[in-house]
């Protein structure tokens, strides 16, 4: 195995500790010289982090580490790199593997090790641990972290489905443990979700070599933001659908704030950007799972800007605008993705289209849009 560009290191998330226990076991013992670092964000409340090495022979080292600021993953992220970096100089260590802690989420700490980690640390992959016969329930709980004990801080507001939803579609590969108690319902559902990540079993022999194919910070993020996300596509398997609504006009901001509890609840996933008529300056973005919807702003459209300013838009944001380009609007569009068992699509296309300004609205013009009632100030004025 190659030091020459820094310590290989793999993450390994998800919220499903089981699946995540038996990928890290996996590798530990498919990968000769590979040790894991975990830590344990349990005891938090406490005023400590539990920090585990261990190899595949068991546990090498046990330690605490003070919280940070009252929050855990700040410690997290202070002592994580420091103790990779103490792996890399120590020499015999061929992989690290990164095991976060429940609701730790892989996109930050793989920005921290991206960042921090210099020549001294190579992150070589990002896997999300799954369960297929839990996807559906954790996806469909909307309950805070903090009532099931997985709050990573004080102010940590996440809930139990939009966490799960993140861990699930940031990773490019998804370990997948045999589950007796999965169908071929949960499988679509997993697959329609993520349909550009590789599913490998978790028991293959495969995993060793993905653990080390390489990782691309920036392109994961882009992949992720809300203005050129790689959203998923039509599908309509096993009774999970997927449907994918786009249109150019603008929506009308009271009609879409009355509908967002059952736009919310319509699928158990759904994400996407968004305008509205009295903003249409402001790109929003779409994020719902179990229940709970966040709208915030993500800045401004494309064509909201002068020319001037496109030469410091990243390409990736370019290439995704000119897809969505309209004549009369620029790169202003509604691109929602809707994802779930049983999905009513004709039903949620009424209601979608229904929030839409009507003709007349639309001939009114863009003056007598910014008139409309400004429903999303207070939502989008607190974030």
């Amino acid at each position: 195995m190659d030091r020459r560009n820094g310590l290989p290191v793999v993450i390994v998330a998800g919220l499903h500790a089981a699946a995540r226990t038996e990928v890290v076991d996996r590798l530990l013992k498919t990968v000769p010289g590979s040790v894991a670092l975990h830590h344990d964000l349990t005891g938090a409340p406490d005023g400590s982090v539990l920090r585990v090495i261990s190899d595949a022979t068991g546990t090498i080292s046990r330690g605490e580490t003070p919280l940070v600021n009252d929050c855990a993953c700040c410690a997290l992220r202070e002592d994580l790199v420091p103790e990779l970096e103490r792996m890399a100089d120590g020499g015999p260590t061929r992989l690290a593997v990164v095991e976060l802690w429940d609701s730790v989420e892989p996109k930050v700490m793989a920005e921290v090790i991206a960042g921090h980690g210099g020549d001294r640390l190579a992150l070589t992959n990002v896997i999300t641990a799954v369960d297929p016969a839990l996807v559906l329930p954790y996806l469909a709980n909307g309950d805070d972290l903090r009532d099931g004990g997985l709050a990573a801080a004080p102010t940590d507001q996440r809930t139990v489905g939009d966490t799960w939803a993140r861990q699930l579609e940031y990773a490019p590969v998804l370990a997948v443990v045999d589950s007796d108690e999965a169908d071929d319902e949960d499988r679509a559902l997993l697959a329609q979700l993520h349909p550009t990540a590789r599913h490998v079993p978790a028991d293959s022999g495969e995993l060793a070599r993905i653990a080390l194919a390489g990782f691309d910070v920036e392109a994961a993020a882009a992949a992720q933001h809300p203005a050129c996300a790689l959203l998923p596509q039509e599908a309509d398997e096993a009774g999970v659908a997927t449907l994918v609504w786009r249109r150019h006009r603008p929506f009308h901001p009271e009609r879409l704030y009355r509908a967002l509890e059952d736009l919310c609840c319509a699928a158990a996933r759904s994400r996407g950007r968004f305008w509205l008529a009295d903003r249409p300056d402001t790109l929003l973005a779409w994020d719902a799972a179990g229940g709970a919807l966040c709208v915030e702003s993500a800045g401004p459209w494309l064509a909201s800007l002068p020319d001037a300013a496109w030469e410091s838009v990243p390409p990736v944001r370019r290439a995704a605008a000119a897809l969505d380009w309209h004549p009369d609007h620029g790169d202003r569009c509604q691109h929602l993705v809707f994802t779930s068992p049983g999905l009513d699509r004709a039903g949620l296309e009424r209601l979608l289209d229904s929030c839409l300004l009507t003709d007349a609205e639309y001939a009114s013009g863009r003056e007598a849009w910014k008139r409309l009632s400004a429903a999303f100030d207070p939502l989008l004025d607190a974030a």
